[in-house]
């Protein structure tokens, strides 16, 4: 199964080993952004696409520690460096690059610099998709993406609450801006259901993410829940949809994959691809 070239923004062309790069932001911190795109590129994986993850997050890379990888990459002519492999992607960050307690104490050309290295740097091999997972914020790396990145889409992650979905909108009117296409908006966190008697509790309140996605008329792509094993599993570096594929949790993640490999088809293809049933 191989996934066509999409559109992307401006007068950039997709890259020869990546056929579609889907940015992953939030707006803000502590939505499970890192979560999400971890669990959805793993996911995508398992339907047999090729798919790459990049930690974009210069500063606080995380995508290492979710995924279960350390080490240092091999380069094979000191230019170049292999993306690690596991669960079925490959995967590169910065936080593969230096000791995990170093801070990246960097101003911001150095970390766009970097993202950039990265990305053209790395030996992708072939692949459908690359996630990339944005840091929190509008700042130097999304302005590095939107200029010299070509993205065929955004993905947009919130939770329920009002403070949450705040940021999210100013995350969305950037990608706007910037000629970035978002191909949806994820709610995560929606629901709570307690693991020793089912009561089943909206912590962070309901229907904002849906509610924010009908405003602003992009495709809301679904509702991930807040649960313990989800967090533990990140924390053990194996993602949930590996470790539990058939729990619900699990089948939440596949089914925002599904809404989001549908809006992507609807992009406008490059000359000279494929088509891909998704039936």
């Amino acid at each position: 199964m191989v996934l066509p070239r999409h559109q992307v923004q401006g007068e950039l062309s997709p890259l020869p080993a990546i056929r579609n790069i889907i940015a992953v932001g939030s707006g803000k911190g502590g939505v499970g952004k890192s979560t999400t795109a971890a669990n959805l590129a793993v996911a995508a994986a398992q339907r047999g696409l090729r798919v790459g993850l990049l930690d974009a997050d210069i500063y606080g890379p995380s995508i290492p520690t979710m995924l279960g990888v350390s080490g240092r990459p091999d380069s094979p002519d000191g230019k170049h460096i292999e993306p690690l492999k596991a669960h079925g992607l490959q995967i590169m960050s910065i936080g593969l690059l230096v000791e995990s307690d170093t801070p990246m104490i960097w101003r911001g050309p150095m970390a766009t610099s970097a993202l950039s290295q990265l990305l053209n740097d790395s030996l992708w091999d072939d692949l459908d998709l690359l996630f990339v997972d944005l840091p929190p914020g509008t700042g130097d790396i999304q302005l590095t993406m939107a200029q010299k990145i070509p993205v065929a889409g955004a993905v947009i992650v919130t939770t329920p609450q009002e403070v949450a979905t705040l940021d999210a909108r100013k995350a969305l009117r950037m990608f706007e801006k910037m000629e970035i296409p978002v191909l949806g908006l994820v709610e995560n966190m929606s629901l709570h259901i307690c693991s020793s008697c089912g009561h089943a509790e909206p912590i962070f309140g309901e229907g904002g993410g849906e509610k924010m996605a009908a405003e602003y008329q992009v495709p809301f792509l679904g509702q991930l829940p807040l649960q313990r094993r989800i967090r533990e599993q990140g924390d053990a570096g194996v993602p949930l949809v590996i470790a539990e594929p058939e729990s619900e949790a699990a089948a939440a993640y596949q089914q925002v994959l599904d809404a989001l490999l549908s809006e992507l088809a609807k992009r406008p293809k490059t000359r000279g691809t494929l088509d891909l049933n998704l039936a």
